[in-house]
Parts: structure tokens; sequence; C-alpha cells
């Protein structure tokens, strides 16, 4: 039986149905995962499902241990892994309440531990990170999105930054001049790690409110994000559901 998994981020957990069951939280060499994986089969395949900020919600984006989540994944080896990311949008196409399929980023992250390459645990690598996210996947997902009818910007930079703040409209001019289309806070280190394990990665970005300095006049960030949540995870739910009916 094919597996694959999904990393969850801020109500994901929606998209994990009621007949799924739980196995035990791993415990890795760099630590424990986020919380212990729900598992569930569509069709033939075997669906695996890992909430990257703990059951409860409760982990910063900073405070994931974000090594232990990808070997957890990795010692079930997987066909694909697909990041579910709740991120802002910066460039008009990107309203929100869209389903976005990134193809590049950019990391303003710092202080994660971003590498399997500690000295101590693992050997040194220089893993290539260009395209940052699996393009046959990537175009799966693209396909998959159009035959479910939901909408998509196939194409798109997200840019990665710390958290758990939110940012501000001058930080935001600065990730739009920089090319940013998307803003978030956990697809780094996910990706670089994802890559360094031999996993093959893309990120289902859910547009759940518009950034700072971007908002409807009235609206604010946590306004649009209970405006919208529930309609993008639905959008990336019916998305997924069919890209699980093409493997």
């Amino acid at each position: 039986m094919k597996r694959v998994a999904l990393i969850g981020g801020t109500g994901a957990g929606r998209i994990v149905p009621e007949t799924a069951h739980s196995r035990a939280v791993t415990q890795t060499r760099w630590g424990r995962a986020s919380a212990a994986t729900r598992v569930w089969e569509h069709g033939d395949l075997e669906v695996v499902f890992l909430p990257r900020h703990g059951e409860a919600g409760a982990i910063p984006p900073h405070k994931v241990n974000y090594r232990a989540n990808i070997e957890c994944l990795r010692a079930l080896a997987p066909a694909a892994v697909i990041g579910i990311n709740a991120v802002g949008g910066i460039t008009p196409p990107a309203w929100p309440g869209r389903l976005v399929l990134p193809d590049q980023l950019i990391d303003y992250t710092w202080g994660r531990e971003h590498t399997f390459s500690d000295g101590a645990n693992a050997g040194l690598q220089h893993v290539e990170f260009d395209p940052p996210f699996d393009e046959a996947l990537r175009s799966a997902l693209a396909q998959a999105a159009l035959a479910a009818g939901v909408d998509v910007l196939a194409t798109a930079t997200y840019g990665v930054t710390q958290g758990p703040r939110l940012e501000t409209a001058a930080e935001i001019d600065r990730l739009a001049a920089d090319g940013c289309d998307i803003v978030g806070m956990t697809a780094m280190p996910e990706a670089a790690l994802a890559r360094e394990a031999g996993l093959r990665y893309a990120v289902c970005a859910v547009v759940v409110n518009r950034a700072a300095g971007r908002l409807a006049p009235g609206a604010t960030i946590h306004g649009d994000m209970g405006q919208f949540l529930d309609v993008a995870l639905g959008h990336a739910g019916r998305a997924l559901r069919a890209w699980f009916e093409m493997w």
C-alpha cells in the first residue's frame, strides 16, 4: 500500500476524517515529534497526518521540532509529503480563501535547528535546494485542485518569517520588494530538512488573511482569519482528496 504524509498547520486537523486512528508519538534521535500521527485509508492509499503545532496547536512556529517531525515521517518512507500552511496574502493574486502552491521561498527565520548536519548525529550534506519544492508534486496538486473545481495560484514565492508575532506593514513592504507573494512562519526549516531526508515535499498554502498593510478598510488580520480559515481549508481538503485519487 502506498503511503503519503501531511504535516498540518493551523486548523488543518479539520481535514482528518473521524475514522482516522492514532499512532503513538514518535521519539527520534532529535527528540519527540510534535504529536501522535493520525492515520486513515483513502482507497488503496494510506494517509498519515502529523499536526505541526501539537495536538492542542500550542507549539509556536519557532519552537516546533522540525527535525523530529521530518525524521518521524522519513521512518515511514512516504511517497510524498505535503505541508499544509496557513499564510497571509501579500500580492493581489494571493487573496484570502485561495489555495497557493509556492514554487519558491525566501527564509527570514533565525535560531532554528535547521539541518540534520549538526556534526555529531549526521554527516555533512550540502543539498541542492533549488527548486525548494518538488515540481512533480506541485504539478500534480495543481491538476488535482483544478479537477476538484478549486481555484489555485500555481506559482508564488513564500516568505518565511520567525513569528510568533505577525509582521508590520513596513516588513510586509520589504517582503513584497523581495518578491514574496505570501507570508508564513513554518515552511522553513521544514522544506530544507525534507530535502536533506530525501523526501519529496511540497507546500499547499491556504491564504487565511491579507498581510499587514494590505487589509481592506476596517478589517483586521484576526478578523480575516475568522472569516477565511474554514473556506481556505475546505478548498485544501477538496484538492487533497482529489490528489489522493491520483495515486
